[in-house]
């Protein structure tokens, strides 16, 4: 688990401002989470690849998407060395956060509940990526 010195890309909060929405921002620097149904991506099925909305960093690629009916994109599996994981003990509960692996922005949270190969489902908040069409 990397800290925030740890990352590749690295700015400050007023730093982060300056290229990200507000949503994003709140997202990705503040740990927040969209609302569900909310994110064109939950519902875009082309080939492609999703990548991080802060660096670019390609994150997962469109044939490992899913519709997991929770109104977030979901994947059963990253690219290799994409993305990284935490401990994230809020509302209550201990979940695995994901975060982009080159600039510490978060993702959203693996569950195990995803469909074959992996098991796993990458339930990913739609504004911290943006689609690159194939």
């Amino acid at each position: 688990m990397a800290t925030k010195n740890e990352f590749e890309i690295t700015k400050n909060d007023q730093e982060w401002r300056k290229i990200l929405t507000p949503e994003q921002f709140r997202v990705l620097r503040k740990h927040e989470t969209e609302r569900a149904g909310t994110s064109p991506l939950d519902k875009q099925y082309a080939k492609g690849t999703y990548v991080c909305a802060a660096c670019d960093l390609p994150l997962f690629i469109s044939a490992t998407k899913f519709n997991s009916g929770t109104g977030w994109p979901s994947f059963y599996a990253p690219i290799d060395r994409a993305i990284g994981t935490s401990v994230d003990k809020s509302f209550f509960m201990t979940r695995v956060e994901i975060h982009c692996r080159r600039c510490g922005g978060h993702l959203g949270h693996v569950f195990d509940d995803g469909p074959a190969p992996t098991g796993k489902r990458y339930c990913m908040n739609g504004v911290a990526m943006k689609f690159v069409a194939r």
